[in-house]
């Protein structure tokens, strides 16, 4: 789910890691697969140190991707990383094992909350732990919007998208939403007071009649592009993820190309997600991917790891130690009162499945 950020990352962590791959290699093997760009090169030299593991850490860009190893019934990897919404369909599939909890002793630092929420795709978080997590929100360049709309601008609310006068009037500036049905379609759902997971293949007909309003004044549909582009001053307002955002603002101020980028949850809510830790059944090392796991469940071990992506993280004990930046925007961080009007998304049916995928073709085409 996570666009892409810092290619020399990846590059960085093969370099750090190779000279202990090397020193260690008669010892056992832990092989990762986790989102592209989605963790410190130091977090993988320190655990491989702390565990005196040889580590093989490779990196995916979709869930599809992913998925598509998964299925093949032998992945060869002890950790992988799904989005929830993918994982409640491997789960059904049967391609994890359940975790050990007395393996997982830093367990206790998990927000329950948040454990909550995600048990609407991981029933009892049998087989799953929280990586990361963010929302699905608005960013949107101030000084283009109030040119656009004027000082009463809706940027907190899905008024500013889906009210055509409003989306028309930034057409001008530029406008950009994710390429991603599964994502665009349940906001469109829940904006006109319908289930945003709907199995109902008429009410992908209603969400496609909203979206086909406001077709004509979306630039394009893309879900990474749009970060380069907000933080250029391309487009004034996209629809993405939220820690995206804030690495869009963090990249027009090192530009210092006069651009802000600014981000809000809107207050009727939005779809929250998660990356999760799973090991797949057929893991080869289980101990050790439970060590793993546990390693990041550590609060001074995923606190550095969300300042680097950009994205909060799921541990309750861990927030103090992140960046104010990122703690105190409740856009990023969630508020207690916001968390209220957040949902999961879940697996549709077959034929729900249909129904959205013939709408966003339409959407996509314009026609």
């Amino acid at each position: 789910m996570r666009p892409l950020k810092r290619l020399l990352a990846p590059l960085v962590a093969a370099g750090l890691l190779a000279g202990g791959v090397q020193a260690h290699a008669e010892q056992r093997t832990l092989r990762v697969y986790n989102w592209f760009d989605y963790i410190t090169p130091q977090t993988l030299v320190d655990f491989q140190k702390d565990a005196q593991v040889k580590l093989i850490y490779d990196i995916f860009d979709t869930n599809e991707a992913l998925e598509a190893k998964l299925l093949t019934g032998n992945s060869g990897y002890d950790v992988v990383v799904p989005s929830n919404v993918f994982l409640a369909k491997q789960i059904e599939a049967g391609v994890f094992q359940p975790l050990d909890r007395s393996k997982l002793p830093n367990w206790q630092h998990l927000d329950p909350t948040l454990m909550k929420l995600i048990e609407a795709n991981d029933p009892g978080n049998k087989f799953a732990v929280p990586y990361m997590y963010g929302t699905i929100l608005i960013g949107f360049n101030p000084a283009k919007v109030k040119a656009a709309l004027g000082d009463d601008a809706p940027v907190d609310s899905w008024d500013l998208i889906f009210k055509e006068e409003n989306i028309a009037k930034l057409k001008q500036c530029g406008v950009a939403l994710l390429d991603s049905p599964s994502e665009i379609l349940p906001l469109a759902l829940q904006y006109l007071g319908l289930s945003p997971n709907s199995d109902k293949p008429e009410d992908y007909k209603k969400a496609e009649a909203l979206l086909m309003k406001i077709r004509p004044h979306v630039t394009y549909f893309h879900s990474s592009k749009y970060m380069a582009d907000i933080a250029n001053g391309d487009i004034c307002v996209a629809v993405g993820y939220s820690g995206s955002f804030s690495q869009a603002a963090n990249r027009a101020r090192e530009a210092k190309n006069g651009v802000v980028v600014d981000m809000r949850l809107p207050k009727e809510g939005a779809p929250i997600w998660f990356d999760m830790l799973a090991i797949p059944k057929n893991a080869a090392n289980p101990d050790d991917a439970h060590t793993f796991i546990n390693y990041l469940l550590r609060p001074e071990v995923i606190a550095p790891i969300s300042d680097f992506v950009g994205y909060p993280n799921p541990n309750k004990d861990a927030t103090e130690k992140v960046s104010p930046q990122i703690r105190n925007n409740p856009n990023l961080y969630p508020t207690a009162e916001a968390m209220t009007t957040l949902y999961t998304l879940k697996p549709l049916s077959k034929e729900a499945e249909r129904a959205r995928t013939r709408a966003w073709t339409r959407i996509k085409s314009g026609t």
